[in-house]
């Protein structure tokens, strides 16, 4: 395809990326593809937002062994997420794939699997595996990685290679902001504009709600990002991100206790997985520990 020509998947990638999954899927159900890499890229952003949505059965009920490379690629991350006790032989699986050599023409396959290593915490194979292809998406991808590790130098050396690339592409848009968020100061200010510019274009969703929030908090300003968590609720009221950003915007105000205890329990109960949710049930564990340790030594 030329540079220059339409991509008919733009709506689809553009969903996706805003994280408006079900527009995404809507947009993608409704494609009528007119040449199989098209439907091919179709069906990996469809499933993709299924994922997204946490909606692993329909991937792993309708993606088979005869599905193309790139839509198995998607299933072996909705098996990873789906079952805990088959997340060695998925790892395994990914490891072996890649190892036996990935068409670098297609990111998915690098894409899910970079996935699964930044859920493992292991950002070095994360991102060793990201820089084996030059698409834009993987580049967004390895800026939050980079952002995770406190390589804000090395994420702008990334947003830089992209904004070259397609400045005006939504993911180095909002790679750029990110950027802007992690360096803090005026660029936060920045940083939210550049989210109200993607609303303004392609519509308000709960992730580009909670990301305007994040930039509030990181302002000190917890009653304004209140507002727009609030907002962003009503859009998705499970999103993971819009509950994390509560459970600090809580705290910062000092609200009652159960408040945050409400949105705790609910990513206890809709996101195990998830990082926050993970690292608070370690800490908890850590906690009930020392504190059992410590009422012991005081019995004896």
């Amino acid at each position: 395809m030329a540079k220059d020509a339409p991509d008919p998947l733009y709506d689809v990638k553009t969903a996706f990326y805003i994280g408006n999954y079900s527009q995404c899927i809507s947009d993608a159900q409704s494609l009528k593809a007119t040449d199989a890499p098209t439907a091919v890229k179709r069906d990996v952003f469809l499933y993709r937002a299924y994922l997204a949505q946490r909606k692993y059965a329909v991937v792993l009920d309708e993606v088979n062994k005869t599905s193309p490379a790139e839509v198995q690629a998607v299933r072996l991350l909705a098996q990873y997420m789906h079952s805990s006790s088959k997340r060695s032989s998925v790892l395994q699986e990914i490891e072996s794939q890649l190892k036996a050599g990935v068409d670098t023409s297609s990111d998915t396959m690098f894409l899910m699997a970079a996935t699964v290593y930044a859920h493992e915490k292991d950002y070095t194979n994360a991102l060793r595996t990201l820089h084996q292809t030059q698409s834009l998406e993987c580049s967004a991808l390895t800026v939050q990685f980079l952002l995770a590790i406190d390589r804000v130098d090395s994420a702008m050396l990334e947003v830089k290679r992209m904004m070259e690339e397609d400045e005006d592409f939504i993911l180095t848009q909002l790679a750029q902001a990110w950027l802007y968020m992690a360096v803090g100061g005026a660029k936060i200010k920045d940083a939210f504009f550049i989210f109200q510019e993607a609303i303004d274009r392609h519509g308000t969703t709960a992730y580009l709600l909670s990301n305007q929030a994040s930039c509030h908090v990181l302002e000190g300003k917890y009653e304004d990002a209140e507002g727009l968590l609030q907002d962003a609720l009503e859009k998705d009221a499970n999103s993971p991100e819009v509950l994390v950003n509560l459970i600090v915007v809580s705290g910062k105000m000092s609200k009652p206790a159960e408040v945050s205890r409400r949105y705790i329990s609910q990513m206890k109960d809709s996101h195990p997985d998830h990082y926050y949710t993970r690292d608070y049930l370690a800490k908890e564990g850590e906690f009930d520990r020392l504190a059992s340790n410590f009422n012991a030594s005081v019995s004896a």
